[in-house]
């Protein structure tokens, strides 16, 4: 005679492959959250590295109109 699994086995396999699925969304939920922040703050930063370099040009810039001012005040001096 053949033995055939119990339905306890039967329970516990259906139960752990749920438990398999579970965890395999909960995975890909957190890699999706890590991925939305990472580009988040990719985007934060970006955004802080555009802006320094934003008030870096503008000083440049008015550095540069104050020279020329000079310039011009010495020429006609």
């Amino acid at each position: 005679m053949a033995a055939t699994p119990s339905k306890d086995y039967k329970r516990r396999e259906r139960e752990q492959r749920k438990m398999d699925k579970r965890m395999a969304r909960e995975a890909a939920k957190d890699q999706e959250l890590a991925a939305q922040q990472a580009a988040a703050h990719a985007a934060e930063q970006e955004a802080f590295d555009a802006s320094e370099e934003g008030i870096k040009a503008r000083e440049e810039a008015e550095f540069e109109a104050e020279l020329e001012a000079e310039r011009k005040a010495q020429k006609v001096a």
